[in-house]
């Protein structure tokens, strides 16, 4: 993290380090080869697999970014659904990468690649009401889908919109989707090594904000609107943002347990965050994506304005990628550790 923490912190470091061992295992263990047929339960349905995929579609960023943080760029002929640039180190494979599209791409598009896998980060667009299509219009041309765990282990996606989460997300699900697509595409090593890589952070992140005692800090994560002035699509208790507060020790002034909830900003001003987390993304789908437009208007509505957080800017810029369950929720631990510190709120 950018900022210099305490002495004593940089003293305790290692200590909580080793704590937190069970998060940092070390040294990858040795993987053994992926034994086809392979058949995986996946959100609700078995896929089988007679062969590693060949031709793999990845509908979502973050399907994307795991599947080249394992190293098969190879094997995507096609990616959808983006909201920012690709992570560091992939931008000169993710070039060459055809994007079908940079929000729900149609069926058509899809199918067109001749795909033998099409990877998907929210059943929102392969699911029972998908934006792009049911699992079993693929089944019925014998193409598997795989949907990220993180977006269907309890959590009730039915309803439409972005899902209810029944239970508190942790990075776990994250690290069943990067060991399932390595056992999937037989590259089972560099699965683990992967995994022992995020862990390290993991453990390292936390051992780092530490010092931060953000204990009951009220915070508010803003992702976009629909309409600038209109209700905020918010972080719920459960998602992503919740395994980034509890980490600091904050709390999050929606109480919901919606993935992404619509709030009116008037009951947002009622909750008197301290903190404004205010996603950045590239993304222009809806009005506020654009995160100096969110600023804007915190700054120049007549009911927001008045909030302590807005006079006193206690904006909090976080990759939007960071705030869902991704591979970069990690790096929201040390984003709002930033903004809790430099805003003069932790202990």
């Amino acid at each position: 993290m950018p900022n210099p923490v305490h002495a004593l912190s940089r003293r305790l470091a290692p200590v909580l380090i080793a704590g937190l061992a069970w998060l940092a295992p070390g040294p990858a263990p040795a993987a053994e080869a992926t034994h086809y047929p392979l058949t995986i339960r996946n959100c609700g349905a078995d896929v089988t697999f007679d062969k590693a995929p060949g031709r793999a579609v990845s509908i979502g960023q973050s399907s994307t970014e795991i599947l080249l943080s394992l190293g098969l760029a190879d094997k995507i002929v096609g990616t959808a659904v983006w909201v920012g640039p690709v992570l560091k180190g992939h931008e000169a494979e993710n070039a060459r990468i055809k994007r079908l599209a940079d929000n729900s791409p149609s069926f058509e598009s899809v199918v067109g690649q001749e795909p033998d896998l099409v990877t998907v980060q929210f059943e929102w667009d392969v699911g029972p009401n998908g934006a792009v299509g049911k699992r079993d219009q693929f089944s019925a041309l014998k193409i598997p889908t795989y949907i990220s765990p993180s977006d269907c282990v309890e959590k009730d996606n039915s309803g439409g919109g972005d899902g209810v989460r029944k239970q508190m997300f942790t990075m776990d699900l994250v690290y069943q989707e990067i060991r399932e697509l390595a056992e999937i595409f037989d590259v089972n090593q560099r699965g683990e090594a992967l995994i022992a890589d995020l862990s390290r952070r993991e453990a390292e992140a936390i051992a780092e904000v530490a010092d931060v005692k953000a204990k009951d800090v009220p915070v508010v994560f803003w992702f976009s609107s629909k309409e600038v002035q209109g209700d905020a699509f918010v972080a719920g208790k459960n998602g992503a943002p919740a395994y980034i507060l509890k980490t600091l020790g904050a709390r999050n002034v929606i109480t919901t347990d919606e993935e992404w909830p619509l709030a009116s900003w008037e009951s947002i001003v009622a909750t008197n965050p301290a903190v404004i987390v205010i996603a950045q993304m590239d993304r222009r789908r809806y009005a506020a994506d654009d995160p100096a437009v969110k600023a804007k208007f915190l700054e120049t509505d007549p009911v927001t304005s008045k909030l302590d957080a807005v006079r006193n800017r206690r904006f909090v810029m976080m990759d939007a990628q960071a705030m869902n369950p991704t591979i970069r929720t990690i790096d929201g631990i040390e984003a709002l550790a930033k903004g809790i510190k430099s805003a003069g709120l932790a202990d």
